[in-house]
């Protein structure tokens, strides 16, 4: 009798231990179908995805399992890496903003790396008109969600680029403006990892992770120390920005505004 009991009991729990198995694999489908469908809905347009930080950006998003597409004045990007084959690229120039309609069907959220460098009028164009016709376009279209690498303030710096910061600073003014509280503007350092030029790859990380390690340590007050203070603010590695835009771009629930360095340091980990 004693060992009939036993057994009973064997049964029931391996029963008890059954059910919990079946209930949390199907706990674990349900979160994977959830996430999968989360997934689905969201579609990112990365302006300038072929670029440096661009293309990483794409590749942490499809990583992801988000809908990926780009578009930029080239079009399709020259790497022969096999994350390309998974983006739709687009070509269209942001100075002519009705060659971004179309990239901008059924998107919800716009990633912009826009930018580059020149004289001061061609500076505010790029880094500030091109930018400022996108986040126009996509108020216009219904995007849900508009996130914008900008850069951080270099101090006495900005002076010699007057333009890149003033285009800069138009573009982060129209986004909230126009995306209040569903826009966000990444204010990065010097961003290193390793960047492909055409076959060359520089190993940027090589100086940037070193000095991140150091600069980190420092407390943040000592980056508005004038004069020297904006050359404290620690580098920060491509691959944090990237994970950084790409959690702004999906997440609800993430902070909007501006984000400095040591947010996108958080973040990005």
């Amino acid at each position: 009798m004693l060992r009939s009991l036993i057994w009973k009991r064997s049964q029931a729990y391996s029963s008890v231990v059954t059910m919990s198995s079946i209930s949390q694999r199907g706990n674990e489908r349900l979160l994977s179908e959830v996430a999968g469908s989360h997934s689905r809905d969201n579609k990112i347009l990365v302006l300038g995805g072929n670029g440096y930080v661009g293309s990483h950006i794409c590749k942490e998003a499809l990583r992801q399992g988000f809908s990926v597409s780009s578009l930029s004045r080239s079009g399709r990007s020259s790497l022969h890496d096999s994350w390309v084959d998974d983006v739709t690229w687009h070509q269209g120039d942001l100075l002519s903003p009705d060659s971004l309609k179309p990239a901008l069907e059924g998107i919800t959220s716009v990633i912009s790396c826009v930018g580059g460098f020149g004289s001061n009028s061609q500076m505010v164009r790029i880094n500030g008109t091109a930018n400022i016709n996108a986040v126009k376009a996509a108020a216009e279209q219904g995007v849900k969600r508009f996130v914008y690498i900008s850069a951080a303030d270099f101090g006495v710096i900005n002076n010699l680029i007057r333009g890149y910061f003033e285009g800069k600073r138009a573009t982060e003014a129209e986004i909230l403006d126009k995306f209040g509280n569903r826009g966000s503007v990444l204010r990065p350092g010097f961003i290193h990892g390793t960047r492909q030029v055409g076959s060359i790859k520089l190993p940027l990380s090589l100086i940037g992770a070193p000095l991140e390690m150091v600069l980190k340590l420092l407390p943040k007050e000592v980056s508005k120390i004038p004069v020297i203070g904006p050359l404290l603010i620690p580098p920060v590695n491509v691959k944090s920005v990237a994970a950084t835009a790409v959690k702004a771009a999906v997440d609800p629930e993430f902070a909007s505004g501006v984000i400095d360095v040591y947010r996108i340091l958080q973040h990005g980990h």
